[in-house]
């Protein structure tokens, strides 16, 4: 089918309403959304989990499932309502006017065939071009998309490549038919934030060359920012406030952009003297939303009689880029006034040495050809001669990409692993080579793990007071049933968890109050050393914020010695007091967080540091793309580990970097690096993220 041309807007959502019906009731999932996306424009989406994000494209994509109608407005792509086509000819848009990039990119692909034949389908298909043509076509797209060797990866199939290499292809898939408008539905969630900067470039660039349409669903204020010309926030179905990215960001016009960006670490925010201010309450359910707005029970300018008397539309806002909001008293409230700041709380002082970790080691062994178990071993050097303290009442944050060795190190401590080599010593007390079976309660005790994922870590048939109460039992905490049981329900005070959610299962409740149990059991025998894993990224920006600040503040009430493990800097920016930087089983640089933030920099931390989005249009980031995905841990590449992807090796005479591992280097008192640049170089290192004068 031959593409139509049209001069008007490529998308036109009006008034549109989209319901999901269950045996018991009707469920609107999206109310009364508008939204115009311009040819070339971007319109990014955003709002937290169950906002109606993703009913918004699956309607424009008309894939609502059996129980999702549309029941109210038109969606008009290219002035024609697509709700009034017949199958037939939205099968002819479908991949080739309009495409779809999912948030989980081997959902896409199918593992049976190879990635070459699967790009070759879609113009064979919509276009019926030759096989020559087609095959032709897949190796530009492929090359559009920076992969490594194309003919190669046209020849491979899916589950030969990483995460990063298969949402390129994806992406190429979707591009392969030169679409007018493509969705991305959270399209770099699972991906390193190297690689997600390389996506989002590689995106953008594509939009241009292609003059493609864009809607890009994101909870990520900072990536919607780098992406995008406009925006629109949602909260509970509606759309509350859109415009320009400069008149949202910086001029916004709704209560709910405010607390949303309020919750959000962003330069100069400070776990002791500028907290985060989590939203109150909870999202209200789909069938329990309140009379009138629907923001208003959390809402710090609610007024009963007023914000919850009637239906609220969209008003517009004057003078700004068609700018609107969807709020009574919008016009009353003093946007400039400065945010009541919560109290300041001291700094923790840190304490005595609690953890002492030199040299550790961690190789694993596999067969060569590990599905056989033929052929000889291999060696996967997962740590590499580690070396740290953590004291009392510090947070210690390890960042790195995945496979970087943050995890095993983790292990190894936890005694989920034994070290291969080097020593661990926990409270006086050397830890490395006891498994977890053989440890006594209390080293098991006083180091306890918060997972990334609070769903996988809750036993689903148990309440949540009994697996409390399982952990005090196995920690020899209190003598009787109800000695336990009082001390569960202090736990549940601790982590401000309501007590009678003591008798509730785990599907009852929410992601954030998940990882409060989670939480809650960590703690449950007052352990000296928690290991934090990623305990935030799974959950909601609002929620985010209200999880780690329950982590701190426990963490100064029990002197608790907090080791962070995330790739999110800019949440380890704003709570940690040291932070280590890892690459390939390497520690590249330590130092407090002032010193790893601020050049010199390894030159792993300032690509790290680039490649962080940050919601705020005053920051200015030096722009840096690291070329290719993380070399893997069985095949390393010779001297610097990150040698293959830096761009200041050029620098360093001799090929040095190529040849020798390279010394670590004391740069300040408690500041060292793992790298070659002579000290000059270091010096002229400009700072990544600049924050504009005001």
């Amino acid at each position: 089918m031959a593409k139509w041309d049209y001069d008007g807007p490529i998308l036109e959502i009006d008034q549109l309403s989209i319901s999901f019906f269950t045996r018991l009731r009707e469920i609107p999932a999206v109310m009364d959304f508008s939204c115009v996306v311009q040819p070339g424009e971007a319109m990014g989406l955003v709002g937290e989990s169950g906002c109606g994000k993703s009913t918004v494209a699956l309607g424009v994509m008309q894939d609502l499932g059996v129980n999702g109608r549309i029941v109210g407005g038109s969606i008009k792509f290219k002035g024609r309502d697509l709700n009034e086509m017949s199958q037939e000819e939205l099968r002819d848009i479908r991949g080739s006017e309009i495409a779809m990039i999912y948030q989980e990119p081997m959902a896409s692909l199918n593992p049976a065939m190879k990635i070459g034949k699967q790009l070759m389908e879609v113009p064979m298909i919509h276009e019926g071009v030759s096989e020559k043509e087609a095959y032709d076509r897949a190796l530009e797209v492929v090359t559009d998309v920076k992969l490594p060797d194309p003919k190669r990866m046209l020849d491979s199939f899916p589950h030969q490549l990483s995460g990063g290499q298969q949402q390129r292809i994806v992406i190429a898939m979707a591009l392969m038919s030169k679409p007018s408008l493509l969705i991305l539905d959270e399209p770099t969630t699972a991906l390193d934030v190297t690689v997600e900067a390389a996506v989002v470039e590689l995106v953008k660039d594509l939009g241009k060359k292609y003059g493609t349409s864009m809607l890009f669903i994101s909870h990520n204020l900072g990536l919607v920012l780098e992406t995008c010309d406009r925006i629109c926030v949602m909260y509970s179905g509606e759309a509350v406030e859109t415009g320009s990215i400069a008149d949202v960001f910086d001029n916004m016009r709704h209560p709910y952009t405010q607390a949303l960006f309020r919750s959000i670490p962003l330069p100069g925010a400070d776990k002791n003297a500028r907290p985060l201010k989590a939203i109150p309450g909870n999202f209200p359910l789909p069938h329990e939303r309140p009379p009138g707005c629907n923001f208003g029970p959390r809402c710090d300018y609610f007024e009963g009689g007023r914000c919850d008397a009637g239906d609220i539309k969209m008003s517009e806002v004057p003078g700004d880029d068609r700018h609107g909001s969807r709020c009574l008293k919008w016009t009353e409230i003093d946007w400039d006034a400065p945010m009541v700041v919560t109290d300041a709380k001291e700094k923790a002082k840190p304490g005595d040495v609690v953890l002492k970790m030199d040299n550790l080691k961690k190789y694993y062994e596999v067969a060569a050809n590990a599905m056989f178990g033929g052929g000889g071993k291999k060696v996967v050097k997962a740590n590499e001669t580690l070396s740290f303290e953590a004291r009392e009442s510090e947070t210690l944050a390890i960042v790195g990409e995945s496979g970087c060795g943050k995890s095993t190190f983790a292990k190894v401590l936890m005694g989920l692993e034994t070290a291969t080599d080097g020593s661990i010593t926990m409270l006086n007390q050397g830890i490395e080579s006891i498994p977890i079976q053989e440890r006594s309660t209390d080293t098991v005790k006083n180091v306890q793990m918060v997972f990334q994922n609070p769903f996988d870590t809750l036993n689903p048939s148990m309440t949540v007071g009994s697996q409390i109460m399982r952990a005090l039992e196995i920690f020899g905490v209190g003598d009787t049933v109800d000695a336990r049981r009082q001390r569960m329900l202090e736990l549940l005070d601790l982590v401000k968890l309501p007590r009678a959610f003591a008798d509730r299962m785990p599907r009852q409740l929410s992601g954030g109050q998940k990882q409060r149990v989670g939480i809650a059991r960590a703690f449950a025998g007052d352990a000296k050393i928690v290991v934090a894993d990623e305990p935030v990224s799974a959950l909601d920006v609002s929620v985010q914020a209200a999880v780690t600040d329950l982590l701190m503040e426990i963490q100064r009430e029990h002197k608790t010695t907090l080791l962070f493990i995330s790739h999110d800097l800019s949440i380890v920016r704003y709570l940690s007091d040291r932070v280590m930087v890892m690459y390939l089983g390497h520690v590249v640089e330590m130092g407090s967080t002032d010193q790893v933030f601020a050049p010199p920099y390894h030159p792993y931390t300032e690509a790290l540091l680039s490649a962080v989005p940050i919601a705020d249009t005053s920051v200015e980031k030096e722009h840096i793309v690291l070329e290719g995905d993380i070399p893997s841990a069985m095949n390393p590449p010779s001297g610097c580990p990150f040698q293959t992807r830096c761009r200041w090796k050029s620098e360093v005479p001799g090929g040095l970097c190529e040849k020798e591992v390279p010394p670590v280097r004391h740069l300040a008192e408690g500041h060292q690096v793992k790298c070659h640049l002579a000290d000059d170089i270091l010096a002229r290192m400009n700072p990544v993220i600049k924050v504009a004068a005001e």
